[in-house]
């Protein structure tokens, strides 16, 4: 990303954009028992919804965005709830993902082909990767507008060369907050523990 895009998202969580989500993915919500425990990276992680649920449940989280207005954010709201987070500002198309060989990997709503890949090579033997991207889709959903921040169909299960997927899924969902959004979402593990 360019300095204009770290300044386009300061600029929408300065102005309070996201601040009523604070609930976790709905497909993290629904795996998290059947996950691993341990160290876990949230990718691109926003305000921190993702992170702070993982840390809430035992998590050691490493949780990365480009905002320093999110992340600010974010450890604000770690503090009031006691949890211990290492929020880390990073351009994820600039660098590379720290490598700490996690046992779980969350990346949500964030478009980036070739970091799949990356990330899959940080997972431990036994390690998930949970992620959630827009769907290209021509209904009328939630999400960016450009196609260049939506996945193709079956693009997401295509960058999953070197997991076991578990669990694969495309189309529409309703968010908690009522509203609709197109995804391609994907659990798979890498090795042969788990499922």
């Amino acid at each position: 990303m360019s300095e204009i895009d770290r300044e386009k998202w300061d600029e929408r969580y300065a102005s309070g954009a996201y601040a009523a989500r604070t609930y976790p993915t709905q497909l993290l919500a629904d795996w998290l028992d059947q996950l691993p425990r341990g160290r876990a990276l949230d990718v691109a992680c926003g305000a921190g919804r993702n992170a702070l649920y993982l840390a809430e449940h035992g998590y050691a989280v490493d949780a990365i965005d480009i905002s320093s207005v999110a992340l600010d954010r974010a450890r604000a709201t770690a503090a009031e709830r006691g949890l211990d987070v290492n929020w880390i500002e990073m351009d994820l198309e600039a660098g590379d993902v720290p490598g700490n060989h996690y046992d779980l990997i969350v990346i949500v709503r964030y478009t980036h082909p070739t970091l799949v890949a990356d990330l899959i090579g940080q997972l431990a033997d036994g390690g998930f990767l949970l992620c959630e991207e827009h769907l290209l889709t021509d209904r009328d959903v939630v999400g960016p507008t450009s196609p260049a921040f939506r996945t193709r169909p079956n693009e997401l299960l295509g960058l999953s060369t070197g997991l076991r997927v578990i669990y694969y899924h495309e189309g529409l969902v309703e968010d908690p907050d009522g509203r609709t959004a197109a995804l391609a979402q994907l659990v798979g593990c890498r090795g042969t523990a788990g499922f």
